[in-house]
């Protein structure tokens, strides 16, 4: 997606906020910086000025018709912060919503993130949902994925090429009273690699089918998880040979034993090039490695939220290219009667397999740690704080990315204020003392509002 038809497409659905009944702004203005001192380069000063923007328009000219937009813009004050460019920005969404009257269905049309069990993407193009008789819903959407510079544009290109069209949808059924099950789609891409006109090493292009449930056959127990499937039969580029077609495992259960007394659960397990192949989404990025990621845990909790809670949590994981690592520890939680006063704190131990180095000094090292952390919060009507301060000593000593440390520590104080109902102010302060930096510090203000127009005769 280039820099103008994103300009185009936020200037169509701005104007169209010309004919709205109510408009509702908000956003956030942020304002950072820190410096950077690393031993034997020389000192750099950042401060990136960020600008979240939101709109939501209702009743254009209808009651069902509605505008939805929300994007980021950048400036660097100081260094570059991102590949080298002093400024960016992008439209996150912004898309016109139509919602029925009935069988709760709607249309949207513009761009816009989508999430229907097999596909978490981000697309400019068209999507619906309806329910339907009997407990079914039907949704689908369809257009081109959107996709981030955030490579070299030569490294880009043909992964660009490759994502000509996205589409998918998914058909789910309502268990009376006991949850819901699926089955979805996706395709992104209309060719697979090897059969472009020039032939492609990597496969970029995506085709999944997903089946997930929710059920809840009594009131103390809630499980919801899904499977996706490769159908794609991506080879490794190098080998040929074919990976795992199940592209994901995800499940989740929670027990509530008693008012104050439940566990959770969890299971997960990714092939990361089957899962990962030629997602937009900025949060799930292609990572390198071709292997799996596998990981379960649980957790204990003993209380109130409103009051004291205690959890007990553990988890492991383990990755084909790193291996396997554990953590597991605790928290206390103390909420004041009047919830002004909150505090807490926690304890935990990670256990990691040995990392190999090539190197007769260094043939391998650990990345064993124990970790605290302790942090208070005081909020009244107008005012805020808030104190944050979490610690980390490593087993291995001779740990090369530790630089000769042997820990690592970080504060963070925080100061807010609510000027208005619409408009609240806060600043945060952070030091850090790590194997990286000298000296770590760094600011940050920020600035939320919210404010709403109304026509005569509206709200």
């Amino acid at each position: 997606m280039t820099q103008r038809t994103n300009v185009v497409l936020l200037a169509a659905l701005i104007t169209a906020t010309a004919g709205a009944q109510d408009v509702n702004v908000y956003g956030t203005t942020m304002a950072q910086m820190w410096k950077q001192d690393v031993p034997g380069f020389d000192k750099t000063s950042y401060a990136p000025a960020t600008q979240f923007l939101g709109i939501d328009a209702t009743k254009l000219g209808t009651e069902a018709l509605s505008l939805h937009l929300f994007g980021w813009g950048r400036v660097d004050l100081g260094e570059a912060t991102s590949m080298g460019k002093k400024s960016d920005g992008n439209l996150t969404y912004g898309y016109l919503q139509y919602r029925f009257a009935e069988a709760n269905a709607e249309i949207k049309a513009g761009r816009f993130a989508i999430n229907q069990g097999a596909g978490m993407e981000q697309v400019d193009g068209i999507s619906a949902r309806t329910d339907l008789k009997h407990g079914f819903v039907v949704s689908f959407f369809a257009g081109k994925p959107v996709i981030y510079k955030s490579q070299d544009p030569a490294d880009q290109r043909n992964y660009e090429f490759q994502h000509d069209v996205i589409f998918g949808g998914r058909v789910g059924w309502r268990l009376s009273r006991m949850g819901e099950v699926g089955v979805s789609y996706l395709q992104d891409g209309s060719t697979a690699a090897k059969d472009l006109p020039i032939a492609s090493i990597v496969d970029y292009s995506r085709r999944q089918v997903g089946a997930d449930i929710h059920f809840v056959p009594i009131a103390a127990i809630d499980f919801t998880g899904r499977t996706i499937w490769d159908v794609a039969h991506h080879a490794e580029p190098l080998s040929g040979t074919a990976p795992s077609r199940i592209a994901e495992h995800d499940y989740t259960m929670l027990v509530k034993i008693a008012p104050l007394f439940s566990m959770t659960g969890d299971f997960t397990e990714r092939n990361f090039q089957a899962y990962y192949a030629g997602t937009n989404m900025p949060s799930l990025f292609r990572p390198d490695e071709r292997g799996k990621h596998r990981g379960y845990g649980g957790k204990i909790l003993l209380g109130s939220a409103a009051s004291l809670l205690v959890t007990a949590d553990f988890r492991s994981t383990n990755r084909d290219s790193f291996g396997e690592a554990n953590r597991f520890g605790g928290d206390v939680r103390w909420t004041g009667m009047d919830s002004k006063l909150q505090a807490g704190f926690g304890a935990h131990r990670v256990t990691t397999q040995n990392v190999l180095k090539v190197d007769r000094q260094v043939p391998s090292y650990s990345l064993s740690h124990r970790e605290i952390r302790a942090w208070v919060m005081y909020e009244t009507g107008r005012y805020s704080a808030s104190l944050d301060g979490i610690h980390q000593s490593f087993d291995d000593q001779h740990n090369p990315n530790l630089n000769g440390k042997k820990a690592q520590s970080e504060l963070v104080a925080s100061l807010g204020a609510r000027l208005t109902p619409s408009v609240k102010v806060s600043g945060d302060l952070t030091y850090g003392d790590n194997p990286f930096f000298k000296k770590d510090v760094r600011a940050l203000l920020r600035a939320e509002y919210r404010f709403s127009l109304a026509r005569k005769g509206g709200k």
